[in-house]
């Protein structure tokens, strides 16, 4: 298994970064940079342990499926997903943590396989965990941009 995890300080009280992460259409606006085109069928009460919920999602440019299965879900502290994009498989959690004045230290985690099948051959564990530490850097920088602008944006 290849374990990436990362944090980054972001100026947003942690309930505001909470919302960035649980809010559906805001979680398609931060995460359109990595492919998200929202979601297919988020309850309203989303996340909740135990629910499927279906992302629209470019992999590479080609249209595809996120699979978000919410695992453990405790409101401003953590959420923890299971995670199937394509061929790829992961744990996700992000963690929120109160910083300075009105701050937040947010960490993602993603544990994935070491090898990961595609057409052609599979991706070994250098180039899975290269693909991994984009993921969690390009996200958390996304949200950081996200809960940090201007509040008349939102």
């Amino acid at each position: 298994m290849i374990t990436v995890a990362m944090s980054c300080a972001i100026r947003a009280e942690p309930m505001r970064v909470w919302r960035a992460l649980t809010e559906p259409n805001e979680v398609a606006a931060w995460d359109a940079v990595n492919g998200n085109g929202g979601a297919v069928d988020a309850p309203p009460d989303y996340p909740k342990p135990g629910q499927h919920v279906r992302w629209r999602y470019r992999q590479g440019g080609v249209p595809t499926v996120l699979h978000d299965r919410p695992i453990e879900v405790v409101p401003g502290d953590h959420l923890r997903s299971l995670i199937e994009l394509g061929q790829l498989r992961f744990d996700e959690t992000y963690t929120l943590l109160p910083e300075g004045a009105g701050g937040t230290r947010l960490g993602l985690r993603i544990i994935a396989e070491n090898v990961v099948p595609v057409v052609g051959g599979v991706l070994d564990r250098f180039e899975v965990r290269r693909l991994v530490t984009d993921m969690v850097s390009s996200s958390l920088e996304a949200i950081r941009g996200w809960c940090e602008r201007d509040s008349s944006d939102v």
